[in-house]
């Protein structure tokens, strides 16, 4: 609790002592005596006590041309109710509007905590080592990429980068929710924001401060409040209709029934005070975005950052999900598993004709290639021995190893060179060797699927999604068995990275749909994941470009994170349409009964804040989703 809640705490209960006590007094026909301007003025004191603070804010913001709003509605009402001698209820008003004012303030505060918590990762400094070994602390952003910093035990990691000198356990709990600490060691790439718990670790830095995970996350969190949801912005709208409106009619029903002869002029006040008091839109105004708020906090606790309001009500409807395959449902380690050659050569020259060929390529699957050549020989290939290098995007690569033209891709790239007559591959993916005639050999290439990612596409169909779609360039035959695997409905293979966002706008264009929903890591994904409805990102091994475009990053590239996001955002989005509709009703049916003269002030009170107290509590509960998933 702030200075400023605990200094309105201590009004609130003072001013409701002395509000019983005066209760009491008046029960007792003690007033019954006093002078009506003494029963005024013991009374007004009380009052200016808990309520100066909503008069002050209500006059400026009328001297601003800001008139119609919850601080005005409660000075017109409590004036309306001390000029027809109501003192008790006009206290009464003032103090109740007080305290729920005190427990949304209260309320706020909590769900912004775990937002706040996310913000407190970002460092105060850096420790910078000198060429002479001289240590000294510099502002994080002006640490340049290269230089070597320190960071001793307990300290955050300012920046990004890879060790160089020290072994430690990082708890990165602050970034990814993920409780378990991560082993660092020499070579080891770690990420701004982790803590350092053991030993002092010497980091080479990768990136710049404003290019860093932390300050990218940062930057998502700040920016989170500017995208608003739906029922945010016709909240927002409605608001600035409706309090004009009722103000109006609480106007009329104060001044039209004593003119036609209705009404006494102070009956048709109170109606026109108990009308104000219960208009006021507080229950609507502060726990819808609340309780979107507490959606997004709770988001956060488990490592999955929402960019906005307005991405968690989209999600709450997902029906459609379509996933990229390496990376995302698959580790993306790719390892030789098979070497098959045609009986022309040995499956070493195989290898060795095949890493050759790929040594220019920075594809994950020609990485693995060379990599199994070097454990092979021990040797890395001699790139001046290839020759007229020419790589087919999403087929291969055509290249002369000493002096002779080869082919290295898939079926496609064979196909397209006169090469027509090509045995079925094994399970994996399959790359083709082959010279300008024949097919020489094949070279199985396996990925690992993700442990959990089975779990995570049966908890995302109970979560609601209808339909799981899975996008690979792999072969038909590997990409089967993954999606058999993993149970997934629907699968595309043998994709260009143009042919997927082709595939999006084909599952986009179904009407009989809900919100469609992409998860993609590499930086090919990029432009589906601006296209679907919502885009998930990869957040520590994903791409800066895909963190960039999508509107949820999961921080520990863990797919379970899925279906917990969109429990949240279900839940959150069914407490907020709670709220509304809870508020809305009661608070018509009291604005008809305090027009029809069958409301009290004590009903309108409730109506006002024991509606908002309760929607507030209801919003609040959004935050114990993230606890329990």
């Amino acid at each position: 609790m702030t200075k400023k809640m605990k200094k309105t705490r201590n009004r609130i209960i003072g001013v409701l002592i002395a509000f019983i006590v005066l209760m009491i007094l008046e029960h007792i026909g003690l007033f019954d005596k006093l002078p009506k301007l003494l029963i005024f003025i013991i009374y007004l004191v009380p009052y200016l006590v808990i309520g100066y603070d909503v008069l002050k804010k209500a006059f400026i913001n009328i001297s601003h041309g800001q008139v119609f709003d919850e601080n005005f509605l409660m000075m017109i009402a409590t004036f309306g109710a001390f000029g027809i001698q109501e003192y008790s209820e006009a206290l009464a008003v003032m103090l109740f509007y007080q305290i729920g004012e005190l427990f949304q303030s209260y309320a706020v505060g909590k769900s912004r905590q775990s937002i706040a918590d996310m913000m407190s990762i970002a460092p105060e400094y850096a420790n910078l080592q000198g060429e002479d070994g001289n240590i000294e602390e510099v502002d994080p952003s002006d640490v340049e990429i290269g230089s070597v910093i320190v960071i001793k035990p307990g300290e955050k990691v300012p920046l990004d980068g890879i060790v160089i000198e020290g072994e430690s356990f990082l708890d990165t709990s602050a970034i990814t929710g993920e409780s378990v600490p991560r082993r660092a060691s020499t070579g080891s790439e770690i990420y701004s924001g982790c803590i350092n718990k053991d030993s002092v670790l010497k980091l080479k830095t990768t990136k710049k401060y404003e290019d860093s995970t932390v300050a990218k996350i940062l930057e998502l969190v700040e920016n989170a409040s500017n995208r608003k949801s739906r029922m945010e912005n016709f909240i927002t709208r409605f608001a600035r209709y409706y309090t004009p409106i009722v103000t109006i009619g609480a106007v009329l029903l104060a001044v039209v029934p004593p003119i036609v002869g209705l009404l006494p002029l102070s009956s048709s006040i109170k109606r026109a005070c108990i009308f104000l008091i219960v208009s006021c839109p507080c229950a609507l105004v502060i726990s819808v975005p609340l309780g979107f708020f507490g959606g997004i906090g709770a988001s956060s606790k488990k490592g999955i950052l929402v960019k906005g309001s307005n991405f968690l009500e989209a999600i709450a409807d997902a029906d459609i999900l379509v996933m990229d395959k390496t990376g995302t449902l698959t580790k993306g380690e790719f390892k030789v598993k098979d070497i098959d050659t045609e009986g022309k050569l040995t499956s070493d020259e195989l290898l060795k004709i095949a890493a050759h060929i790929e040594s220019f390529s920075n594809h994950p699957i020609a990485g693995s290639i060379i990599e199994a050549y070097k454990e092979k020989t021990g040797n890395a290939p001699d790139e001046a021995l290839v020759s007229n290098v020419r790589e087919v995007a999403g087929h291969g690569i055509i290249a002369a190893f000493e002096g002779k033209e080869y082919l290295a891709g898939n079926e496609k790239l064979l196909k397209e060179n006169g090469i027509t007559d090509i045995p079925e591959g094994k399970s994996g993916t399959v790359v083709y060797i082959a010279d300008k005639k024949v097919l020489l050999g094949t070279i199985t290439i396996s990925d690992t699927i993700k442990e959990g990612a089975a779990q995570a596409i049966r908890d995302i169909k109970q979560a609601g999604v209808r339909n799981v779609v899975m996008l690979t360039g792999d072969s038909k035959k590997a990409a089967q068995e993954v999606s058999g695997e993993l149970s997934i409905d629907t699968v595309y293979s043998d994709l260009l990275p143009a042919d997927k966002v082709t595939k999006v706008e084909e599952l986009l264009s179904d009407t009989n749909r809900g919100k469609l929903v992409f998860v993609g890591d590499g930086i090919n994904d990029a432009p589906v994941l601006m296209r679907a409805d919502v885009g998930i990102a990869m957040g520590s091994l994903g791409s800066d470009a895909a963190i960039e475009a999508a509107d949820i990053v999961l921080m520990d590239d863990d797919i379970r994170g899925i279906s917990s996001v969109i429990a949240i955002a279900r839940k959150t989005v069914r407490i907020v349409k709670e709220n509304i509709a809870f508020a809305l009703t009661v608070k018509i049916l009291i604005l008809v009964l305090g027009a029809l003269g069958l409301a009290t002030m004590w009903l309108a009170v409730f109506g006002d804040v024991g509606v908002a107290v309760l929607a507030i509590l209801n919003s609040m509960r959004t935050l114990s989703e993230g606890k329990r998933q």
